[in-house]
């Protein structure tokens, strides 16, 4: 796993957090407990610290940096969709972050808001609490509903289950030549079962 300490910083990662092997952490990153950082992810710590909370998930190929004296934070259950870039910002408690969406420099997301797919938060601006936030550049589309919120955490779970599930069974191996009978299938927050035939 690619972790590097970087004049003489050593990031900190829970052990109840799953980091993927092809993930990069460098210098002063501090993950908290459940988190996921998935395949290709890159947090550089080096220029700034970041500081991810409980149950917070950097999906496939985000990238999280920062300038000097700005830290990165991603409070609990920050949910950060692939592709989406943290530049010097803060993510507030359950917040979701598009995929491919780009947050800038000294930006703020409220609580519990959606930031739009592809969406571009500009430098500086202040999003209030659980909003919808749409467009480039970005801007309060709407309130979010409860129902909206709620969906939004279920996902979050999901991922601190995937976090378990990465942690304990998460192998580099082989691929196999054909598929192998009653093949299993993988759910996550259930106990992967074989499938059944259809009768």
């Amino acid at each position: 796993m690619p972790i590097y300490r970087l004049a003489g910083v050593t990031p900190v990662i829970h052990p109840s957090a799953y980091v993927h092997p092809t993930a990069v952490i460098i210098g002063d990153v501090q993950i908290g407990p459940k988190c996921y950082i998935g395949p290709l992810a890159s947090l550089r710590g080096d220029f700034g610290p970041i500081h991810l909370g409980e149950g917070v998930n950097i999906q496939d190929c985000v990238v999280v940096h920062s300038f000097q004296d700005i830290t990165v934070v991603v409070e609990d259950y920050g949910h950060i969709g692939h592709g989406a870039t943290l530049h010097g910002c803060v993510i507030r408690t359950g917040a979701l972050i598009g995929m491919g969406a780009t947050i800038m420099d000294k930006a703020e997301i409220g609580a519990r808001s959606f930031v739009g797919a592809h969406s571009f938060v500009k430098t500086g601006d202040q999003m209030p609490a659980e909003s919808m936030i749409l467009g480039t550049p970005a801007k309060v589309s709407r309130p979010l509903s409860e129902q909206e919120m709620t969906w939004k955490h279920s996902g979050t779970e999901a991922y601190m289950a995937l976090a378990e599930i990465s942690l304990e069974s998460c192998v580099e191996c082989s691929a196999l030549t054909e598929v192998e009978p009653n093949r299993k299938t993988i759910q996550v927050g259930k106990k992967v079962k074989p499938k059944q035939d259809s009768v």
